[in-house]
């Protein structure tokens, strides 16, 4: 019984339709009839005209936008817990050529505008140190926190007063959508957002995410950047029609609530052990490595988690559990009452 992580999730069976519709022959790369339909698509998912790239990992949607929003000598402000930085290996600095991720603090793995404002406030103006060039936040955050549209668009205008962009990274920007019950416009480019990186592996895709950008002047940069990066695929009509499969008919947000509700049942159970409130598809709870280990020989699969507490003494950690939009309800219901039973 598995809670370790959505990217583990199997592959939806509309997506694996998708991808056998498309095994036909047609034009090669992004030359497709499929890759042409992605902006028009996205387009009319978000209620404005913006430009959709496929690419193939969260990584790369995530630092191909970066380095077309900051230059090499330029900063990048971020969580200090965020997945560009704390998971991505270096990455963001190898395709920006060098840009440096400027670390701000806040809790559940939020930025506000004055977290960022306590980071690039004492930057002096002069070439001897990095100036911020852009904001990057996630949503839903490392620890299962949605942005609110009103605090996407704080952040978003406090952006635009210093000149900066503001990247959203979207691995789980469809359960943030679905805990909302917002328009994906409201917290995006209505608030400020400049590019968002629209997960779709953890959300019952096999191997594609979009990058989508809000500024379609980008995109002529970004497909350079694409090819140079090698995620130019051949037949990238596989990669469309997953997104495609994802975004016409809801099936990204139907998806998104099945997990959402799975974890809010698991929630149910957590009572005061429970670190954060569940806002998407993550749960994050207290455990005692003994409390820990009866749930893993119950069968019960799940990643362990630092304590937030600095003064924790050893053996009382925390464990993070992931629902999917095909979590089995039987195992989520046994979940729960193994944690109510600790």
């Amino acid at each position: 019984m598995r809670f370790f992580s959505d990217n583990a999730a199997s592959v939806h069976p509309r997506v694996w339709d998708a991808l056998r519709a498309a095994d036909s022959a047609d034009s090669a790369y992004d030359g497709d009839t499929l890759s042409a339909r992605l902006d028009g698509a996205f387009s009319e998912l978000f209620g404005s005209d913006c430009a959709a790239l496929w690419v193939s990992t969260g990584t790369a949607a995530n630092c191909l936008a970066l380095a077309a929003l900051c230059p090499p000598h330029g900063g990048i402000v971020c969580h200090r817990e965020a997945h560009i930085e704390v998971d991505e290996g270096g990455a963001p600095g190898f395709y920006t050529h060098g840009a440096k991720l400027l670390l701000a603090a806040g809790e559940g793995a939020k930025l506000t505008p004055e977290t960022v404002t306590a980071v690039i406030d004492p930057i002096r103006d002069d070439v001897h140190q990095v100036q911020p060039h852009a904001i990057s936040i996630t949503q839903a955050t490392e620890y299962g926190r949605a942005y609110s549209p009103a605090e996407v668009a704080a952040i978003g205008a406090l952006a635009k007063s210093r000149g900066l962009a503001l990247h959203m990274d979207g691995a789980r920007f469809a359960n943030a959508a679905a805990f909302l019950g917002c328009a994906p416009g409201e917290i995006t480019w209505q608030a400020g957002v400049s590019a968002l990186s629209f997960g779709c592996v953890k959300n019952g895709g096999m191997n594609a995410e979009a990058l989508v950008l809000f500024d379609p002047e980008l995109a002529g940069l970004v497909r350079y950047r694409r090819k140079r990066a090698g995620h130019l695929h051949s037949k990238g009509r596989f990669q469309a029609a997953q997104l495609l499969a994802m975004v016409q008919g809801g099936l990204w947000l139907e998806n998104a609530r099945a997990a959402n509700a799975a974890a809010q049942e698991i929630a149910g159970a957590c009572a005061d052990r429970l670190l954060y409130p569940v806002e998407a598809n993550e749960v994050f709870v207290r455990l005692i490595d003994a409390e820990a280990a009866s749930l893993r020989a119950q069968g019960f699969d799940f990643y362990d988690w630092p304590s937030p507490d600095a003064d924790a003494p050893p053996g009382r950690g925390a464990a993070r559990l992931v629902t999917a939009w095909n979590s089995d309800p039987a195992d989520v219901g046994k979940l729960a009452r193994a944690i109510a039973a600790l």
